[in-house]
């Protein structure tokens, strides 16, 4: 999330009420997570797995909770809870903004665009020309659209991320991540009906011109969508993930966090993915794998109960309790 306003280290550490590391002076320009942030920007880390990756990051500026020495070219704030402070910092400059009517006054509608009946348009929304935007989508702040796209019945652009930090105060409590991301969706888009197209946690989840998505996919906080995807219906793809120019998921397709769909991939329908694919290459199976190798292991294990009774009858299997397993097999 970019700053209107810059802010310096001294002034951040005021308003935290926490002692901080570095030049006083030093200007925050926005505020953003660990995997998605810029020189500049500030980040939170308060998991010890993550320190090394927060400290040697493109962040400028670290809210964490252990005392270390300062990087070259970093400031630190030392904060007993980063992830309650990055929360304050954000609400100070994005906070919830109530809506009193179906299309804000703050909302830009391009010329030709047609809004259905039912539709909802938050603040600060900007939509581009010719659009068309049908029955009841909901369209929640600071989303940005293109020219030409079209937005089917009942769907949701812009929901809150899927962000929470597990507690333990007795019991297990999940403390959410405020989200102050965008949604933005770029020229010659299509998304069906009933999907849900998360906004970032800080900064932006991202659908790439021309691509398509059909009825009832999810899209994950932070994901980023390339140019002429096409999305069957029922998918599901966690936050933080990549899907390059011009990937296929065939329907009920599950796709992991933090990975790198690359460019003409394939994932063919049912499938589970856990991990990066190559380009232009065919994936299968749960978890998935490059389908020609799932195809055939899936014919040698069709060929082991002839394969046995070969075995058998050639009297490979001389001891009796050998040939007893063998026929449990079997």
């Amino acid at each position: 999330m970019e700053l209107n306003t810059p802010i310096t280290l001294q002034e951040a550490a005021n308003f935290l009420k926490i002692p901080f590391k570095g030049t006083p002076e030093a200007e925050i320009f926005g505020l953003n997570v660990v995997h998605k942030v810029k020189q500049g920007e500030l980040t939170f880390v308060d998991f010890s797995k993550y320190y090394t990756r927060a400290l040697q990051s493109d962040a400028t500026f670290i809210i964490i909770d252990k005392e270390v020495d300062c990087p070259e070219g970093k400031n630190l704030l030392i904060s007993d809870d980063p992830f309650r402070d990055f929360n304050k910092l954000t609400q100070r400059f994005r906070s919830f903004e109530p809506s009193f009517c179906a299309i804000s006054p703050s909302a830009e509608i391009g010329e030709g665009t047609i809004i259905q009946p039912g539709v909802f348009v938050g603040n600060y929304v900007k939509i581009g020309k010719n659009c068309v935007i049908h029955a009841n989508v909901s369209i929640c702040d600071y989303s940005k659209i293109g020219n030409n796209v079209v937005i089917n019945p009942n769907t949701v652009i812009g929901g809150d991320a899927f962000f929470f930090k597990k507690r333990q105060n007795g019991h297990i409590e999940w403390d959410k991540l405020k989200t102050v991301g965008r949604v933005l969706i770029e020229d010659d888009v299509e998304i069906g009906s009933s999907c849900t197209v998360d906004r970032g946690a800080t900064g932006d989840t991202i659908i790439g011109k021309g691509t398509k998505i059909d009825n009832m996919v999810h899209v994950g906080h932070g994901t980023v969508i390339g140019k002429n995807c096409l999305i069957a219906a029922q998918c599901a793809i966690a936050g933080k993930t990549i899907l390059e120019d011009e990937v296929v998921l065939w329907g009920q397709v599950g796709v992991n966090k933090e990975l790198v769909l690359a460019k003409g991939s394939v994932i063919l329908a049912k499938s589970g993915l856990t991990k990066n694919t190559k380009p232009g290459k065919i994936y299968f199976g749960a978890p998935a794998e490059e389908a020609r190798k799932y195809w055939r292991e899936a014919a040698m294990v069709k060929q082991l109960p002839e394969l046995f009774a070969q075995l058998k009858t050639l009297n490979i299997f001389n001891n009796k309790k050998e040939e007893k397993v063998t026929e449990e097999i079997l």
